[in-house]
């Protein structure tokens, strides 16, 4: 086929498979049998280093940012990827900790195109094994693999993960992981393997989740019982730091003190240190505080200025989330303004009613890059009838501009926006207009 750009192979992918989401692991496993017989002939690398699969209803993101932040401070060679993309789709596959160049990924598409044969793949399918050619060429000692969706049946399980991490368990995509969360921890267990290390980071598993954790045949630590995360005790205000008492995994357990619990959330990173232990990484006490201290993930309770204005954004996509995001912002003198956008299969109303007290007014628009987005005016008419003020956009670019008009107008400068809902509601605002040193110029 003639060569193409980055952006032409998207616009390709994009068109070619007649679904976005088609769970099964057949058409993939056999692609990537065809990649590697065919690297094998030609005498490439075909084997991967170490690999950690991470799942989970929320939580995935920082875990495996944890993860990396962590084993590149103590000087291993890391390969990372993750779904969605924010600004660029390069960000989905990492090495070293920035983003692979297009050639290289390019190169990988050529080379996944010459081996399907008459094989669909889905757009995801298709970059789920392009990270997986870009990792076999870098001469990694760990790769660090996100799920896309459940985990039994996600393409990134055709590989047999040394260890596996559930963060969490909760109700969200359940056309396709069903309606319960007992369904749902039986899919994102999938990705555990007999006898190899399974990490869990959900504290309140589901009924019979014990069972299911034991079915699988793995080695499991879970968060609370085999590795112990301890805040650190202060009733007047919310902790800073949190000590963590790892399981062993064979070379003795380690214990950690003064972890920062700002920015991402103290189980994820817990799960994170102990999954690494597992990997048979060495970790230093002093490299793990610096790596964890200060770490930041786009759109995950990210903040900005604005035009002078503070802004938060999050990911925040299921009622489990919205709950962790209500608890996350603290009392301000100002206004909470809510900047919002989500998909149409998400429970809305779930989402709603845990930040109902929250915000003061609710920008509502729709998502303008997918066709799951939800109609702003349905959006709307939940929030109308719950008695929310609210008010009614196009999108969500125009939701957050009035926003802002709105702060700046009321020389609000103790209002902050908080813009969630979805990864594409995020970008939608990242995407406005440059991002420079943090902020929004």
């Amino acid at each position: 086929m003639p060569e193409h750009s980055l952006a032409e192979w998207l616009t390709l992918l994009e068109a070619r498979h007649p679904s976005e989401i088609d769970l099964g692991l057949d058409r993939v496993a056999a692609v990537w049998s065809a990649i590697v017989q065919q690297r094998r002939q030609r005498g490439d690398a075909i084997s991967l280093p170490t690999a950690i699969t991470v799942a989970g209803t929320n939580g995935k993101g920082s875990c495996l940012a944890s993860m990396q932040a962590v084993a590149l401070a103590h000087g291993y060679r890391v390969g990372l990827f993750t779904s969605p993309h924010f600004l660029h789709y390069n960000e989905r596959i990492a090495i070293q900790g920035l983003p692979a160049q297009d050639r290289v990924i390019v190169d990988a598409f050529d080379e996944i195109e010459a081996a399907r044969g008459d094989i669909s793949l889905t757009y995801f399918e298709f970059g789920t094994l392009a990270a997986l050619v870009v990792f076999l060429d870098a001469g990694l000692d760990l790769v660090l693999l996100e799920v896309g969706l459940g985990g039994r049946l996600d393409a990134i399980n055709i590989i047999d993960a040394d260890v596996a991490v559930v963060t969490s368990i909760a109700l969200d995509h359940q056309a396709w992981l069903g309606d319960t969360r007992e369904l749902i921890a039986v899919e994102k267990l999938g990705i555990a393997r007999p006898s190899r290390p399974l990490v869990i980071a959900e504290a309140d598993g589901p009924e019979g989740f014990d069972r299911a954790i034991a079915a699988t045949g793995a080695q499991p630590f879970v968060i609370g019982r085999d590795f112990i995360l301890d805040l650190d005790p202060d009733p007047d205000q919310k902790p800073e730091r949190f000590s963590l008492s790892l399981g062993d995994s064979g070379a003795g357990s380690q214990h950690f003190d003064g972890l920062p619990v700002s920015g991402l959330m103290p189980s994820n990173k817990a799960a994170a240190l102990q999954a690494l232990s597992c990997a048979g990484l060495s970790l230093s006490a002093d490299k793990v505080v610096a790596a964890l201290d200060g770490l930041a993930l786009t759109g995950r309770q990210q903040r900005m200025m604005v035009n002078d204005c503070s802004v938060i954004l999050d990911v925040a996509h299921n009622p489990a989330a919205a709950k962790a995001l209500a608890a996350a912002l603290p009392p301000i003198s100002g206004r909470y303004l809510a900047v919002v956008s989500v998909l149409n299969d998400k429970d809305w109303p779930g989402i709603v009613e845990p930040l109902s007290d929250i915000f003061a007014e609710w920008y509502v628009g729709e998502i303008s890059d997918s066709e799951r987005a939800t109609k702003a005016q349905t959006m709307f008419e939940v929030l109308y009838n719950a008695g929310l003020s609210s008010r009614l956009f196009e999108s969500v670019e125009e939701a957050f501009t009035s926003a802002l008009a709105e702060v700046a107008k009321e020389a609000g400068k103790d209002d902050v926006i908080v813009v969630f809902g979805s990864f594409h509601t995020v970008s939608a605002v990242l995407n406005m207009q440059r991002v420079s040193d943090g902020c929004i110029q």
